[in-house]
């Protein structure tokens, strides 16, 4: 009996909501955990210790990608998504468990770094694992909307992620935030991990991936073949991606503390609001690019980014909280759709052979150079520039890059899977 949309839909949703959620969280208490776990080092020094670790949470993505896709080519698609919500769910409840400095010394900060290489790790294999799944079980002439539900759960773990900061930021003092109150959502993220876990549980495998573990073919020899997609695959995820983390994780956090009081929660949960624009914006894309061509709306939206990323910039670092609204909504339409299109289009340049494999390995790599390190890069060109915009122009240049690769690409829509 064929799976139901509905149910394929929930399995990439939920799980996504999960990783993503506690990715989000770390970075909206970035300055809490850095006092916690940096105490000795000053202000700035702590802000970019946290978004280094907050980073090195992408670097195992790429490693994460070989392993749990090989799992996911070779035993399964639905036995990979299992594994890694189990791994991610596991680290993210040890993070909120964990000492400090001041109790345990120099392990806190290890401990620390080695369950966010977890997180990434378990990553790796999730987001295109559960893009991979939901994009194969779909109709041909709806793969763009019903993938699109893996990169909706990236926004709902951030919406969760932004409004438990708000309100958490809401409820307690700033000295309960930074002894205690930041790990609320990490303990409160167990919730997340049941009804995934329970949801994936009696998940179906899809018919590309029995068709895979079956052949099993050479995987460094079938990674060295997919060398064309994956560069394809940079221009198609860095520039959005990039642009996304600086818009909702830097700029977020960079506000929120430096207003203080109430107004410091205001701006979380504008960031709230503007959230939801983007969770809505990505079935759209996805909707249509079924209609319209994966690449040819690609492409607009790639400029149409590049055109706002300035003055959405602005807004968001020196507006009130009304303004900020405005500066992230002007983005959150081209990125949304961008990233609600983009599950089913990198699925159709891949080949099936080694498809999770490859797809995870480009994925997870592209994410630790570019989306995970946008906070960091940007934290680091303000504070040896002075110059807060600096970071649009590097969001400009990975748009550049997005054009030049996307342009020769061939349409891929009605490309069969198999």
């Amino acid at each position: 009996m064929r799976q139901s949309s509905l149910r394929t839909v929930l399995a990439g949703l939920v799980g996504n909501t999960l990783e993503w959620f506690d990715f989000a969280v770390y970075g909206y208490f970035a300055s809490d955990i850095g006092r916690q776990f940096f105490p000795h080092s000053s202000p700035a020094a702590q802000l970019l210790l946290t978004f280094a670790v907050f980073a090195l949470g992408f670097v195992t993505r790429p490693i994460g990608g070989l392993v749990l896709g090989a799992v996911g080519d070779r035993i399964g698609r639905r036995a990979l998504m299992m594994l890694s919500i189990s791994l991610m769910g596991g680290a993210t409840l040890l993070i909120g468990l964990l000492p400090t400095y001041e109790t345990i010394g120099v392990a806190a900060p290890v401990l620390l770094v080695l369950l966010r290489l977890v997180q990434g790790f378990s990553l790796g294999g999730e987001f295109t694992g559960s893009m991979v799944y939901t994009t194969e079980l779909a109709q041909d002439s709806r793969r763009g909307l019903v993938s699109s539900s893996a990169a909706a759960g990236v926004t709902l773990g951030f919406i969760l992620g932004s409004a438990t900061a708000w309100a958490v930021n809401s409820l307690l003092e700033p000295a309960q935030v930074a002894a205690w109150g930041w790990r609320i959502p990490f303990i409160g993220s167990v919730l997340l991990l049941l009804i995934g876990w329970l949801l994936r549980r009696g998940l179906t495998e899809t018919p590309q991936g029995i068709v895979a573990a079956a052949n099993r073919p050479p995987l460094f020899a079938s990674l060295a073949g997919d060398w064309l997609p994956m560069v394809r695959a940079f221009g198609i995820i860095a520039m959005t991606n990039a642009a996304y983390y600086l818009m909702f994780t830097y700029v977020v956090e960079r506000r929120s503390k430096t207003a203080g009081g109430d107004t410091g929660a205001d701006f979380l949960l504008v960031n709230t609001l503007s959230l939801v624009v983007v969770l809505f914006a990505k079935p759209l894309g996805g909707w249509l690019s079924d209609h319209v061509g994966r690449r040819r709306l690609m492409l607009a939206l790639t400029v149409s980014a590049m055109l706002l990323i300035l003055p959405a910039l602005w807004l968001a670092l020196y507006g009130s909280p009304w303004q900020f609204f405005t500066g992230q909504i002007l983005l959150a339409l081209p990125l949304g759709m961008a990233l609600g299109l983009q599950g089913a289009l990198l699925v159709e340049i891949f080949p099936l052979r080694t498809r999770v494999t490859s797809m995870s390995f480009a994925y997870g790599t592209t994410l630790a150079l570019t989306g995970g390190t946008a906070p960091l890069v940007a934290a680091w060109l303000v504070e040896t520039s002075g110059q807060p915009l600096l970071p649009a122009f590097y969001i400009m240049l990975y748009g550049a890059i997005a054009l030049a690769l996307i342009w020769p690409m061939p349409e891929t829509n009605r490309r069969a899977l198999s």
